[in-house]
């Protein structure tokens, strides 16, 4: 399938990182040496998702380490990255199967074999000691840059303390499997663990880069691990916009292998009215539930048992 989108940022060369020093490959932790969080900033859950390791390439660059607490800095799927093709950017998504499906025990104690199971399994129990986890994602079509939150209040206070992106939603995942995000006490609203996950922009737009960067050091100084003047000469002095939230209601999960879209749907149109048809699932018409009913990323591969499109409503 042709792509619609140039590739104006690409991947980089991350090998320096590869040795890590958590005996888990291209993972790295720099501890202060004083009591704190455990904060983790990951990249490259998809490997054409490219902006995530740019903005990791630029704490590495800078000498940016955590003050209190322990900072780790991830690249999950790196097979899946060396795999980037700038003719088919979209092929090095990943190489058996998605990365972010993957994250329930049930599923990483299973019998079920690939290559991103294998990495998953190799990072889980540094994962399983994180209190801060920030996501760094991108997204098929250009709109406006989202924080997916969770459905917890802990996720919608972490991220407007960030600040950015504007957009907050809350969504409860994907019926195909469970996001790194969700994964184990990350969705449990008991505890104060917390994790995040920034869609920050088209995957190969530039703008990506700058939106994951900002979001990353907003993050690291919402969480205590730096303070201003250690990010200030990366950040814009203009204070951000004020957030809006909104809050997932209904997944449309794909039933047949004849899903499509009544128009091409880029993300975030507000249906006015209940009851539009905005796609067919074989013989099945899908309508919006609710007037002003909201797009959240309509997806482009449109296959049986994925996510099709999430639809929410603005929450004041």
């Amino acid at each position: 399938m042709q792509e619609e989108y140039p590739v104006e940022l690409g991947p980089i060369d991350i090998s320096a990182h590869a040795a890590g020093n958590t005996g888990i490959p291209y993972v790295t932790s720099f501890d202060s040496g004083k009591s704190g969080p455990h904060v983790m900033v990951n990249a490259l859950t998809h490997g054409n998702e490219v902006c995530g390791a740019h903005a990791l390439d630029l704490l590495f660059r800078s000498n940016i380490r955590p003050r209190r607490g322990r900072l780790t800095l991830s690249f999950a799927n790196v097979a899946a990255y060396e795999s980037f093709d700038p003719a088919q950017p979209s092929a090095s998504r990943y190489l058996d199967e998605d990365f972010n499906r993957l994250w329930t025990d049930a599923v990483l104690d299973g019998p079920r074999q690939s290559r991103e199971l294998a990495r998953a399994r190799e990072m889980r129990p540094l994962l399983r000691t994180v209190d801060y986890l920030l996501d760094i994602h991108s997204m098929q079509a250009a709109t406006a840059p989202l924080m997916l939150c969770g459905l917890q209040a802990k996720g919608r206070r972490l991220a407007e303390a960030v600040g950015v992106p504007v957009l907050l939603v809350a969504d409860a995942g994907h019926s195909a499997g469970a996001r790194m995000r969700d994964y184990n006490d990350f969705a449990d609203e008991g505890s104060p663990r917390t994790a995040l996950l920034v869609e920050c922009g088209q995957h190969w737009e530039k703008s990506s880069r700058t939106v994951a960067i900002e979001c990353m050091l907003r993050f690291l100084l919402a969480t205590g691990c730096v303070q201003k003047g250690d990010i200030a000469s990366h950040l814009a002095a203009a204070a951000p916009p004020p957030q809006r939230f909104v809050r997932v209601t209904d997944a449309v999960t794909i039933e047949t292998d004849n899903f499509r879209f009544t128009q091409d749907f880029l993300g975030l149109e507000i249906i006015a009215r209940r009851g539009t048809v905005i796609a067919h699932d074989g013989e099945r018409p899908v309508a919006t539930p609710y007037d002003d009913c909201i797009l959240i990323m309509p997806n482009r591969r449109l296959q049986k048992g994925q996510t099709a499109v999430r639809l929410g409503s603005f929450v004041e």
